[in-house]
């Protein structure tokens, strides 16, 4: 069943495509008005009936949804993809490329493919083609070399499906005795390039044999021996890797496909853990640390980098240790939902408290709050909060970081607020120098609670703006800010990389799901997974406190 979200991207994408074939505009922007209305609406529309559909959008739209619920797309959509060469739409996905200038590459430089569009900046054509110029080609040329080294990698919320099922099909087999998954996977690393797997077995030509025949699988014979199968999940660029291990070498086989190659070289006395792992058989993990004289060291944390600091087994955060979520919206800006539609969706999910954090006003094109619509939004939030004794909702504000590094209002004016996240969303070509003083001006405000996705990254679509970290985390420390891991699966920011650096200098970790609808609010999960990799602590995770002590450290920063 198609989800709100998945039917306006369908949408959305027809409008881009019908730009990049100059199609009449007044058709390109109520395709537009569609899209803002479907991210707008709280109901299913998969749910509902024909009837509703046709009255709730225009004839045309509301056939191509009902075409879309039963064909997965619709007919002009498939027309106006069969007339776009495939080497165009690999194009789009590059930075810096919208439709217009995607039209002018296409139709008037006669560029189809990103190869050639490599070969036209190599030879600065880009920089001389009217509106493009030197800096245009050099933000191509970049957004070609990040597609290049990001083209056969997954985000892990993508990848956790086929990740899911690969462990269902191999639990169900009768010829593994058991499995687990390891590599990436088990690292939780935030993007994914190949699913390693472990099986226990007897019968290793008879599970080649299984594995060349399921049908979702694309077997690689020439990398494949007695041991290992490799291969891929057809029509996508994930690798897969099973691995025959017997009951005596699993734990072996296991921590060695499991460990990053900094962990495996720790010397603990004088031999690597890789040496003790490969000397002799292991059933289990366990057994290889404590002759290397070390805790227990979770999956997650293998990564060479902090682990071996530690003197025990560390209490990694889980899902269930966050008491409440503090980075969410409603449809007072951008989101699909009510306040109360919110709240009550996260007191299901078991959460004791719900900040909503609208966009403030420079966020136009968010459908930003004025200070008079704040205002209603606390009137209304205080009524909810009478009205419900069982809910308790914070009146936050996602504050835009203005280029100077100010917040979006008035000193006077953030009084209003329980507590602000502060996020940059604008201007995010600034050089380092620049980036980290406005980040760090923010972080000196007052009123500023937590800063939102730090980098302003997104995953597999645009790197995070520079940023000094060690700056950004001591001016954090010094002013009792704290940073954000954004849950979402595009954001992952604050990196797992810098989390452990963090909680080192006392600055707390807000793991927020940045949910603009009641489904958003299952993306914390995402965001604990990385806070774990970090080594993130229950005790160092600001929405880990009960509501009492949160209400008490915002009083504190007010």
């Amino acid at each position: 069943m198609k989800t709100n979200n998945e039917i306006s991207d369908i949408f959305s994408f027809y409008a881009f495509l019908l730009e990049l074939h100059n199609e009449n505009e007044f058709k390109i922007k109520s395709y537009r008005s569609a899209v803002f209305k479907m991210d707008k609406l709280s109901e299913n529309i998969a749910e509902m009936s024909s009837e509703q559909i046709r009255k709730s959008f225009g004839k045309s739209t509301a056939e191509q949804i009902l075409e879309i619920l039963e064909k997965g797309s619709f007919s002009a959509l498939e027309n106006l993809l069969a007339q776009t060469p495939e080497g165009v739409l690999k194009m789009a996905k590059i930075k810096g490329l919208g439709a217009k200038r995607l039209r002018t590459l296409w139709q008037e430089a006669g560029i189809d493919s990103p190869e050639a569009l490599s070969k036209a900046c190599e030879e600065n054509k880009i920089a001389e083609l009217k509106g493009f110029g030197e800096k245009i080609q050099e933000t191509i040329k970049n957004g070609l070399l990040f597609i290049k080294l990001n083209s056969d990698k997954l985000l892990y919320a993508d990848a956790e499906p086929i990740a899911q099922e690969l462990e269902k099909m191999l639990l169900a087999c009768p010829l593994v005795e058991q499995m687990s998954l390891a590599g990436e996977w088990r690292r939780n690393l935030e993007l994914i390039d190949s699913l390693c797997v472990v099986v226990q077995t007897n019968a290793f030509q008879q599970l080649h044999e299984f594995l060349n025949n399921c049908s979702w699988l694309e077997a690689n014979p020439k990398h494949s021996g007695v041991y290992v199968w490799r291969g891929k999940v057809r029509n996508l660029p994930l690798k897969i890797e099973v691995h025959f291990a017997q009951k005596q070498n699993f734990g072996s086989l296991l921590f060695l496909l499991t460990g990053s190659p900094k962990h495996l070289a720790f010397e603990a006395g004088n031999q690597t853990l890789l040496q003790i792992a490969q000397k002799q058989d292991f059933t289990d993990e366990n057994a290889i640390y404590q002759q290397a004289g070390l805790p227990y060291l979770p999956p997650e944390i293998r990564e060479g980098q902090f682990e071996f600091s530690l003197t025990h087994t560390p209490t990694l955060i889980k899902l269930q240790d966050l008491k409440g979520t503090l980075h969410n919206h409603s449809t007072y800006s951008d989101g699909k939902n009510s306040i109360l539609e919110m709240a009550r969706a996260a007191k299901n999910l078991g959460f004791e408290y719900f900040g909503i954090t609208d966009h403030s006003k420079s966020a136009y094109y968010a459908n930003g709050l004025d200070e008079q619509r704040v205002l209603a939004q606390h009137q209304e939030i205080d009524q909810i909060n009478a009205q419900n004794p069982d809910l308790c909702i914070f009146k936050g504000i996602e504050a835009d970081i203005l280029s100077n590094g100010e917040l979006d209002y008035s000193q006077d004016f953030l009084k209003h607020f329980d507590f602000v996240v502060a996020s940059v969303h604008s201007n995010l070509q600034m050089n380092e120098t620049k980036a980290t003083e406005r980040m760090i001006r923010a972080i000196e405000n007052p009123y500023t609670t937590i800063i939102g996705h730090l980098t302003g990254r997104l995953l597999l679509r645009r790197n995070g703006y520079p940023l000094d970290m060690q700056k950004i985390i001591d001016a954090c420390a010094a002013n009792k800010v704290a940073l954000e891991i954004n849950a979402h699966p595009l954001r992952l920011d604050l990196d797992w990389r810098w989390v452990h650096k963090a909680t080192e200098k006392s600055v707390k970790i807000s793991i927020n799901a940045d949910a603009h609808d009641i489904e958003g609010l299952l993306h914390h999960r995402f965001g604990v997974l990385v806070a774990r990799k970090g080594g993130l602590s229950p005790q160092m995770c600001l929405n880990c406190m009960d509501k009492g002590e949160i209400k008490n450290f915002f009083s504190k920063k007010a």
